[in-house]
């Protein structure tokens, strides 16, 4: 089969196309025939690497795909060979006591597919076989694969951590990546109100259309005082936060008394510089996230499956294309998520 293949840390020429093996599902997997990947921030820190943290090179990245079964393993008697499944990415033991409490991203061992293990990024894949899901209703597999990584952070961090209910204003940073028009779209279905920034008006338009109720520029002005305004001088509930460097320290002035900012990642680099007194005479909590478990996906997988949320696709380019995907992501040209086929997959 052919794969993308990283066998050393780089700008995106590190990524190639390469013919490998096969890959032999065991007694308790599945072999999946890809037909779509979705592209992640995630997928371009294993590119690139992280200091202090050793990724298992070489491998196949890709956290999100989709597909069609083609074997099973022998202990596998749920999915049939032609099922069309979707990759829950978040990998765990299944036996420690965060797995048997269904808290499995909270497992010693937890795993992400193209990140601690082979990924999408290739015409086949084994994957244990609880992490291949039915596709619900009528998604396409580019719509399969846009939103089970994205979907599932935004909802573990804003319903789980930070208990979204409709009273909340949510401030949800770059909302035109795929997380953040994730988070859009689950604040509105939880009937909060929504600030949303975006760095072009044609994404602001974008997120205005999934819901939002407001739209902000992200790159431009004074944030906290836009955000005042709005709010009547309150400030928002919630922070959603992705951004870190670059838009942290506005993120804590924007926030009301018993506010919360939430938050999974740092595109713009990991320091925080805070005022401690603002933190305490504001009673106002930081909360880190990182994915969520896999029941919370099944119940995401419902409400797709019922219209209620909707995968956000930018384009769809060959798989070959990578590098330039990688490269278009960089530099923020999509509007939610780049999806990858090889071949000629549908």
């Amino acid at each position: 089969m052919r794969a993308v293949v990283i066998r050393e840390h780089g700008d995106t020429d590190v990524l190639r196309v390469e013919e490998r093996p096969t890959p032999e599902p065991g007694p308790n997997d599945v072999l999946v025939d890809v037909k779509a990947v979705g592209l992640n921030h995630l997928d371009t820190w294993v590119r690139r690497g992280v200091p202090g943290h050793a990724f298992p090179l070489p491998m196949i990245p890709g956290c999100d795909g989709a597909g069609v079964v083609r074997a099973a393993g022998g202990l596998v008697d749920w999915l049939q060979p032609g099922d069309r499944v979707l990759f829950a990415p978040g990998i765990s033991c299944g036996h420690c006591r965060a797995c048997s409490d269904g808290d499995d991203n909270l497992c010693p061992e937890y795993g992400i597919l193209g990140e601690t293990q082979d990924g999408a990024c290739a015409e086949q894949v084994v994957l244990p076989a609880r992490n291949a899901l039915p596709i619900p209703g009528g998604l396409s597999f580019p719509e399969a694969a846009a939103f089970p990584l994205t979907f599932l952070t935004a909802w573990h961090m804003l319903v789980v951590r930070c208990g979204l209910t409709s009273r909340d204003t949510v401030l949800v940073h770059a909302a035109g990546s795929g997380v953040g028009s994730a988070a859009v779209q689950i604040a509105k279905l939880h009937h909060a109100t929504v600030i949303a920034t975006a760095g072009t008006e044609a994404k602001r338009a974008a997120a205005l259309g999934l819901g939002a109720d407001h739209a902000l520029p992200s790159r431009e002005g004074d944030l906290v005082k836009s955000v005042k305004e709005l709010t009547g001088r309150r400030g928002v509930d919630i922070v959603f936060e992705h951004v870190g460097e670059a838009t942290m320290p506005a993120s804590l002035r924007c926030l009301a008394r018993n506010g919360r900012v939430v938050t999974c990642g740092a595109t713009t680099g990991p320091k925080l510089e805070a005022d401690l007194r603002h933190l305490f005479f504001k009673n106002l909590s930081i909360l880190g996230s990182t994915m969520g478990s896999r029941g919370e996906l099944r119940h995401l997988l419902d409400l797709v499956g019922r219209g209620l949320l909707k995968p956000v696709v930018d384009r769809v380019l060959p798989l070959s294309e990578i590098a330039a995907a990688h490269r278009a992501l960089a530099d923020r040209e999509a509007f939610g998520k780049i999806i990858l086929v090889p071949g000629d997959s549908p």
